[in-house]
């Protein structure tokens, strides 16, 4: 027992060093850009270059630190087996009197997803019944809501708690690495073909901007189309089971929805890394939905599963 003990310890402190590694580029970046470019290099426009730099720095870190430290969602206590429930299914052996104590349990929940063979999605390591669209995190061991994946450079699983800092981080960063490979890639140049001076910090600053941004560009270019499809990653990848079957757009109520689902419907807070609750005028955009017409033009009326979500959210933040 203790051995695994200090084995999960070691894992847990183990997991930091890429947040410790991207806290320390970003800390040589400040002093690369700040000390060795803008006061060592006076120029006309080092003013400016310090307030664009600090803006995009302090919310570059501030939607990271959010990303890093805001608790994943979890089940609320509605989706737990009352304690009768709990121990006639321990003590079942057969799968099929399993999914009947399920059935029975899960008969008042609004779930509408399944498992790929039409079971009920229940979590052996939490003993929960899994909302629409939770999944369970190894490397955090809990069932998060609305799971979108672990990034191990966060240390922290993206859901919905944090899915929007996540988004803002990757645009912040973005636009960080953005603006400090423009204002320093004139020095860069200047290197090269009139063979002035320069310095190490500079230099290097400008390779390691111009990676970070093409590989940031690309994973930041993905999310922002999940987002315009109301897709998780692990949804784009498995398309979630319904009812009426598998259906990779099930979640989907159009794009402005789709975003209002991720950013709120205030627009004025989309920009800030702060949580957005919807109000309650919006709640009725994810109390039904419209799935694919049939062949016969009926319709089929069914909830989004991101509704359930929020009101646990509710329970754990408001």
């Amino acid at each position: 027992m203790a051995p695994t003990h200090v084995l999960r310890c070691c894992q847990r402190g183990l997991a930091w060093i890429p947040v410790i590694f991207i806290a320390l580029v970003v800390c040589w970046s400040y002093y690369a850009y700040v000390v060795e470019l803008c006061i060592c290099k006076t120029s006309n426009n080092v003013f400016v270059y310090l307030i664009f730099f600090h803006l995009s720095f302090v919310m570059f870190v501030w939607s990271y630190w959010k990303t890093i430290f805001t608790k994943p969602a979890n089940p609320s206590k509605e989706f737990c087996l009352p304690k009768a429930e709990k121990e006639r299914y321990e003590k079942e052996e057969r799968p099929e009197s399993q999914q009947e104590i399920l059935w029975r349990a899960a008969s008042s929940l609004p779930l509408y997803t399944r498992t790929g063979a039409g079971a009920i999605r229940y979590c052996d390591r939490c003993q929960v019944i899994k909302p629409d669209r939770c999944h369970h995190c190894s490397a955090c061991d809990m069932c998060v809501l609305k799971m979108d994946h672990h990034c191990p450079w966060v240390n922290n699983c993206v859901g919905f708690s944090n899915y929007k800092f996540f988004i803002l981080f990757l645009a912040y960063s973005l636009v960080y690495c953005l603006f400090i490979a423009a204002t320093v890639l004139q020095y860069f140049i200047k290197f090269w073909t009139v063979n002035t001076p320069a310095k190490f910090h500079v230099l290097f600053l400008f390779f390691v901007a111009a990676m970070f941004c093409i590989s940031i560009l690309s994973l930041f270019s993905y999310h922002l189309w999940l987002v315009g499809k109301n897709r998780s990653t692990i949804e784009a990848f498995r398309a979630p089971v319904f009812r009426t079957g598998s259906d990779k757009n099930g979640f989907s109520l159009g794009f402005r929805k789709n975003i209002a689902q991720v950013f709120g419907d205030q627009k004025k807070y989309w920009l800030l890394p702060v949580f957005t609750r919807l109000k309650e005028s919006a709640l009725c955009f994810f109390m039904a939905r419209l799935c694919q017409r049939k062949k016969k033009q009926n319709l089929l009326l069914r909830l989004d599963g991101l509704t359930l979500e929020m009101k646990l959210a509710h329970y754990l933040f408001f």
